[in-house]
């Protein structure tokens, strides 16, 4: 073989080998940027808790192709959850009472701030919680998202539709909370706080459940008020309430529409026996404290 052969034969192996060094250069880089996708998706699929939201839903085949399951899958912007609005947080003081007893001789300024600096922590904490399973709840309806609550919730609060349970699970605004504890508790002086921390006159149907005699009596018949262990677990019983009796269902529907307190104690007249002016008494009182304040929205009385 001539020496120009044997060169046009070498020229020919180096071409094949650059070529071949190329492709698989070409493959592993096509190979890492799919791992790359892939953990990217990964990563867009943790919810707000770290959580996953479906692996199976959001994972990447080898081939950068999505799993077969996917095809119907919504985007994944949908499967995200919201950024839940933050409720706000309020200074109510220092806590300096104790709830349990009542000091001797204040005047009415140093009853309102005894009340709010023992109520507000309570109703801020609780507020906050119920705000936050109301958000998770909504945005697990809206995205068709399996959330195992709901449906103990839908029989806790006796929902027969989404829409139901939205209205009952929305919390109202804490100036309301503050209002009625005011008028029911006497500014957290009545014997029913200080005995069994009942802010808000809840009576008690249930002889096994922890309760207190009321000082008065219908006829012959003892009237029972519960006892709670703590402001804490009062106040979110008044939600509860509120979200599941039929006597409100007016205004659970239209605490969907606004939070705006002035309009919705108006639907609250069956709290009271007083009806008309108990909600009256509350707007009154609403007002006249500032208790509006404390909302995450402010509205002016009308």
């Amino acid at each position: 073989m001539q020496i120009r052969d044997k060169l046009f034969i070498g020229i020919i192996i180096l071409a094949c080998g650059v070529g071949l060094y190329l492709s698989n250069s070409s493959a592993d880089k096509q190979s890492d940027e799919l791992v790359d996708k892939s953990s990217v998706i990964a990563t867009k699929s943790e919810g707000v808790d770290g959580s996953v939201t479906d692996v199976s839903i959001v994972e990447a085949s080898a081939s950068g192709v999505p799993a077969a399951n996917t095809q119907s899958a919504p985007p994944i912007s949908v499967l995200l959850p919201p950024t839940i609005p933050t409720p706000s947080v309020n200074d109510w003081g220092e806590t300096q009472f104790d709830a349990a007893a009542v000091p001797e001789k204040m005047t009415v300024q140093e009853k309102k701030e005894r009340f709010k600096s023992l109520l507000g922590p309570a109703v801020d904490q609780v507020y906050a919680e119920l705000h936050k399973r109301y958000w998770e709840i909504k945005w697990a309806l809206e995205n068709s998202v399996d959330d195992e609550r709901i449906t103990a919730l839908k029989v806790e609060y006796k929902a027969e539709t989404d829409q139901e349970l939205l209205a009952a699970l929305k919390p109202h605004p804490r100036s309301i909370v503050l209002a009625q504890a005011a008028m029911e508790s006497a500014w957290g002086t009545s014997r029913f706080f200080i005995k069994a921390n009942n802010i808000f006159g809840v009576w008690s149907f249930d002889k096994d459940e922890p309760r207190i005699a009321a000082g008065e009596q219908r006829g012959e018949k003892t009237i029972w008020l519960k006892k709670y262990d703590s402001i804490y677990a009062s106040v979110k019983d008044n939600y509860r309430v509120l979200g599941r009796s039929h006597a409100f269902q007016d205004f659970r529907w239209l605490r969907l529409e606004t939070d705006n307190p002035y309009e919705l104690v108006k639907k609250l007249d069956r709290y009271s026996e007083k009806g008309a002016e108990y909600t009256d008494q509350l707007i009154s009182m609403i007002s006249f404290n500032k208790f509006a304040e404390y909302d995450d929205v402010f509205y002016e009385r009308n």
